[in-house]
């Protein structure tokens, strides 16, 4: 199944996308995955295909800041949550998307269960995979260290930046063609490194988490936590008291994956969102 690379103008910024189309008329409603700190689209790149196979129309953009879309200065893009949930409603909007389902990963994945809180009438199901959900979440110090004055800066001009991150937090191995493709942005400019560095500055976990966690516990929509259990950075424990207070969540332990399943464990990753997706 093809995956096709686009961009749309949203608003004066650059979204790249990745998107693979159903073969044939489907009526399902499409499939929304974002990406968490420091990744970006290419990472559903092995879960994208097998959507699209069982009807499942899949986009995965690359956050403003991020990847391949623009990453504009402070000025001009405040790089909080309240910027990145503007910028995605009005993506979702440019994109004539009346309706999805809705999966997140990752701290910056969190912003889209904000999105979600936020306009409950767009989302039919949400899946939240390895992303913080409680107040007692905390950001681990590979990417904390991002936000500190000078540390950050001189992180902002260091290559192998992603690859400590990601390696870190899924403890697997990422292969040279896939770091190649993670790199390319950092290595282009440094105008990747700073976004990731405003980024982290302007995070506001604990607000954030706030709003999220009191939000999930009214949330009715279907909801679906999928878990890498060897996640250094985020502890079952907390997910655990969320989802267990919700009306309408179910859990899905993945024993084998760490803080991105969808990188080294997508085959179960496929099949936990295909099962939840099909109800």
């Amino acid at each position: 199944m093809a995956i096709n690379e686009e961009s749309i103008e949203v608003g004066g910024l650059k979204w790249f996308y990745r998107e693979a189309k159903p073969l044939g008329r489907s009526d399902r409603l499409p499939v929304l995955l974002l990406h968490g700190l420091p990744s970006q689209s290419y990472s559903w790149t092995e879960v994208m295909p097998a959507l699209a196979e069982k009807g499942y129309p899949a986009i995965a953009p690359d956050w403003i800041g991020y990847g391949f879309s623009s990453k504009p200065d402070r000025r001009d893009f405040a790089y909080t949550p309240d910027a990145f949930v503007d910028s995605l409603t009005a993506f979702i909007q440019t994109l004539e998307i009346d309706r999805l389902s809705l999966v997140v990963q990752g701290f910056l994945g969190s912003c889209g269960i904000q999105y979600a809180l936020r306009h409950p009438d767009k989302i039919e199901r949400l899946v939240i995979l390895g992303a913080p959900v409680s107040t007692a979440a905390k950001l681990p110090w590979k990417i904390q260290q991002l936000g500190l004055p000078f540390v950050g800066d001189m992180l902002t001009q260091d290559p192998l930046l992603v690859d400590r991150t990601l390696e870190g937090g899924s403890r697997y191995r990422i292969s040279d063609k896939d770091l190649d493709v993670y790199r390319r942005p950092f290595l282009k400019s440094s105008d990747a490194g700073r976004s990731l560095m405003w980024t982290v500055r302007n995070l506001q976990l604990q607000q954030s988490m706030a709003e999220i966690e009191a939000g999930l516990r009214k949330w009715t929509q279907p909801t679906q936590f999928v878990w890498g259990m060897k996640d250094p950075w985020l502890s079952f424990s907390q997910m655990e008291s969320v989802a267990t207070a919700m009306q309408n969540g179910e859990v899905c332990k993945l024993e084998e994956a760490g803080h991105y399943p969808q990188e080294h464990c997508a085959g179960a990753v496929n099949e936990a969102l295909l099962g939840f997706l099909r109800g």
